[in-house]
């Protein structure tokens, strides 16, 4: 998934194809409304470029800058806040319902690290063939987990059923 660049947000200069603009100036100051050509005139002669800002308004405002100064100052802005971003993941932690209790310690471990690092974790029991006939088992082993889980972690969604596997997700406490 590519983001729009700052380029493709803003029409520039021979790219503003409507007859009259809303022009503001390069020091911030109202210019008026003003022909299209004599506001791209205005900036050419001031070594700056023409930027639609608001095209939706009636007429476009535009103002006139430095487009590249404009782009790499965005471009910061944007790399600024997706820095300050936490990406959550669903981790996840498969076992079976008669996962042995040794087993069973090693998962909740594993379990406890993804929480630890700020992840949410799905765990599920997976039933094949008779073992659907024995859900008690499973159920048996997540509320286990919801046991040992509940002092560091926080149950999002209950334990349920899901064609043949149940599941639950584990989210961490704030």
């Amino acid at each position: 998934m590519s983001r729009p660049t700052v380029a493709a947000k803003h029409r520039v200069n021979h790219l503003i194809r409507v007859p009259e603009v809303r022009v503001i100036g390069a020091e911030g100051e109202q210019l008026g409304i003003l022909k299209t050509s004599d506001a791209l005139k205005q900036a050419k002669e001031g070594g700056f470029d023409l930027v639609e800002v608001a095209p939706t308004s009636d007429p476009p405002v535009c103002r006139i800058m430095d487009f590249g100064k404009f782009k790499y100052e965005q471009s910061k802005k944007e790399h600024k806040i997706r820095q300050h971003q936490k990406s959550t993941q669903v981790k996840e932690i498969k076992l079976r319902p008669r996962t042995d209790k040794h087993d069973l310690e090693t998962k909740i471990r594993q379990i406890r690290t993804f929480i630890a690092e700020g992840n949410k974790t799905k765990v599920t029991v997976m039933f094949r063939g008779r073992e659907m006939a024995n859900q008690e088992l499973g159920r048996t082993a997540m509320g286990k987990i919801i046991a040992e889980v509940n002092e560091f972690g926080v149950i999002e969604n209950p334990p349920r059923m899901e064609g043949r596997n149940l599941y639950m997700i584990v989210a961490p406490k704030n």
